[in-house]
This record gives C-alpha cells, structure tokens and sequence, in this order.
C-alpha cells in the first residue's frame, strides 16, 4: 500500500556536476520511507516514487543519501523549467511511493 507524503524542501545542486538538482527528502519522512518500503529497494537503494510540484506531475525515483542520512529526489531541467523553479528555492511538492 503506497503513501503519499507532503513536504517542503530547498533545491541543492550536487558539487562539481552542475548539471544535476536535487530536492531532499526530510528527515522524519525518510526515516519513515526507509523503515516501511526500504526492504523493496531496487539498484542503487532506489524507491520508485510520483512526484508532484505546481502541476507538474511525474514519476521517477528516489535515492537514498548517505550523507543526509534520508533521501534525495532528482530535479530535472525541464521541470524546472515549466515550475519556474531557481536553485536554492524551497520547493512545495508531493511523492507518493509506488
């Protein structure tokens, strides 16, 4: 039975590789992720996910980030693009595990 989560957080682009955006997962929502579907895992520790923001809705992946300790959800440019979304912003959006 998937979840859908609703959360807030800032877009941080990965160090060295411009090109790549992420929006992390919050704590207490990951660790709730990891105890109730980490088990499903598939490459890489990865969970499939749809995602919401605006009105802008697709589905991808999250990946587990050891250095945060949770998840993070990769931004795509064309996503960005249509939300009008800048680095650094803190983004609203919603992830429903599938």
């Amino acid at each position: 039975m998937s979840k859908t989560y609703k959360v807030r957080s800032k877009v941080v682009v990965y160090p060295g590789m411009n090109a790549w955006r992420f929006l992390g997962i919050p704590q207490k929502e990951g660790k709730e992720i990891k105890e109730k579907y980490g088990k499903a895992a598939k490459g890489w520790g990865s969970l499939p996910v749809s995602v919401t923001i605006g009105t802008t809705t697709w589905e991808t992946s999250i990946f587990p980030d050891k250095k945060s300790g949770t998840y993070v959800l990769p931004l795509k440019a064309k996503i960005r693009k249509v939300e009008d979304i800048a680095d650094d912003e803190t983004v609203a959006f919603t992830i429903t595990l599938r």
